[in-house]
């Protein structure tokens, strides 16, 4: 199978119109006309990650976040960008990135938040049409019993394997409808109180976003890494399911350049 069947497969489940018109989502290194040998998927590209492609037998590499967000006036190798790009074409590497089309996608990447804190009736907060396909860039869903703010950060601990979470006061009211957006979410912290959530979930904010919430709604932060995280397994599951017989492998390597103490 060639690689370009793989990142259409991918583009089918997220469509690259439905990115951000900042972003830049899509084929971001090398020729698709090749046999793909085997996908690294991963969140970040790094000079790290090339060389765990190449070990693995990789000749695909799917991240979320896009290696090049600006265009390269040379390629010198003067900083990781440059050196992720050189290192890969050097080993005949196509790296394909799916970001805020997969954070807007049906499925995508919030829908895969809530999975993993076992929401219910998980569905878009607002929606938009683009091309004919509906999107949003926040979801929220509901447990299927409430639960107290103090267990619910112990929840958000064990989920997503985090030591801390950052949060305002504890809501003294039980929470039972969360709504979410991995990453850089507190753009919607308006529209999840509107919604009525009782909790707000994402990856992280501002000092002064905090202020005035207290008692309104739960903010839980967790970390941009760590809420998506568990991005690789879509891409995965979409693969495997469209594109049976590739050779999958979710990154060993930690990307997380933020260190805790």
């Amino acid at each position: 199978m060639k690689i370009k069947e793989v990142t259409k497969a991918l583009e089918r489940f997220a469509p690259l119109p439905l990115q951000e018109s900042w972003d830049n989502a899509g084929l971001q290194v090398g020729l698709t006309e090749a046999e793909v040998s085997g996908a690294l998927l991963c969140l970040d590209v790094t000079c790290q990650i090339v060389d765990e492609a190449i070990q693995k037998g990789c000749n695909l590499i799917v991240s979320h976040h896009p290696l090049i967000f600006r265009k390269l006036a040379r390629l010198t190798g003067e900083d990781y960008v440059q050196q992720a790009v050189i290192k890969a074409l050097a080993n005949s590497i196509v790296i394909m990135s799916m970001h805020t089309n997969m954070d807007n996608a049906r499925g995508g990447v919030n829908f895969k938040i809530a999975e993993k804190m076992g929401l219910h009736n998980v569905h878009f907060m607002s929606t938009k049409m683009v091309d004919g396909v509906e999107c949003c860039s926040g979801v929220i869903g509901e447990f299927e019993e409430p639960m107290a703010a103090d267990d619910f950060i112990i929840l958000l601990k064990k989920a997503f394997c985090v030591e801390c979470v950052e949060a305002n006061q504890l809501l003294r009211r039980p929470i039972k409808t969360v709504a979410m957006c991995g990453g850089s979410g507190s753009f919607l912290l308006d529209e999840a109180v509107e919604a009525g959530a009782d909790a707000f979930l994402t990856g992280e904010m501002h000092y002064h976003e905090y202020f005035g919430r207290e008692q309104q709604i739960q903010i839980a932060v967790i970390g941009h890494y760590q809420s998506e995280q568990y991005t690789s397994e879509i891409f995965r599951d979409i693969i495997e399911r469209e594109c049976q017989g590739v050779k999958c492998f979710i990154a060993e390597t930690c990307t997380n350049p933020i260190m805790y103490f």
